[in-house]
């Protein structure tokens, strides 16, 4: 059976950034491609340039000046316009990060929705609030938080508070889930549930591009790569 496309790719790219007047290089010219329908798991070691990579993937930064090309689905990302750079973030990709970011003033269910609140006017606002206050029930319930959707970010556990996160980078259906360490702030048999609930939307078709510091963690992934160096090495297939 012949390879899926890669759906999204890092081409040759380097990041540099500035401390004042001192210039600190993290990638040195990182290539990965993802194939469409993939869990890929990016390892290395903490300052190896994980976040960095994924933070450009995901459109929430860019390459240094003729520092490499990122792609999406045939589109060159770093050339485009901000509003276009905004849209794939809210639309075609789907954020998890360590710490939950979710704001605490705010219900589980209106963090969760959060996303689908972004963009259009008028009618069309309304028919996207509507639409993703749906789907944020369908996946909090499926995620077991059917209970919790008036509580706030406090009243929640660790594992709790990841899985509205997961619900709310899922809420716009976006073809690819980045996470940034999702299991690094929760212990071990939390961390695996997180784990487990990933690896079933996976299983529905969801291309998935994972960073993480722990090689356990790494190995639930189909595909696993490393991250040295500013480079990216490219390993074995996962067994597992």
């Amino acid at each position: 059976m012949a390879e899926s496309a890669s759906i999204l790719e890092a081409r040759s790219v380097r990041k540099t950034y500035a401390f004042g007047s001192v210039g600190v290089p993290v990638l040195l010219g990182a290539s990965l491609a993802v194939r469409e329908g993939e869990w890929l798991a990016v390892l290395g070691s903490s300052g190896s340039g994980k976040s960095t990579l994924l933070h450009l993937l995901g459109g929430l930064d860019r390459p240094d000046r003729d520092g490499g090309e990122i792609w999406f689905a045939g589109e060159r990302l770093e050339l485009a316009g901000g509003r276009r750079v905004d849209a794939y973030r809210n639309s075609s990709i789907g954020f998890v990060f360590q710490f939950y970011h979710l704001l605490p003033e705010l219900t589980v269910l209106e963090n969760a929705v959060l996303p689908g609140l972004v963009g259009g006017i008028g009618p069309t606002a309304r028919a996207r609030a509507k639409a993703a206050t749906a789907t944020a029930h369908e996946i909090l319930d499926s995620f077991g938080l059917s209970h919790r959707l008036r509580h706030r970010p406090a009243q929640l556990s660790g594992g709790e508070r990841q899985r509205v996160a997961i619900a709310r980078a899922l809420v716009n259906r976006p073809r690819v889930l980045l996470a940034d360490e999702p299991t690094g702030n929760l212990d071990s048999a939390t961390g695996s549930g997180i784990l487990d609930l990933l690896a079933d939307r996976h299983r529905a078709g969801l291309t998935m591009v994972m960073v993480t510091h722990d090689h356990a963690v790494a190995a639930r992934a189909t595909r696993m790569v490393h991250l040295n160096a500013g480079v990216v090495e490219f390993g074995a297939k996962s067994t597992l």
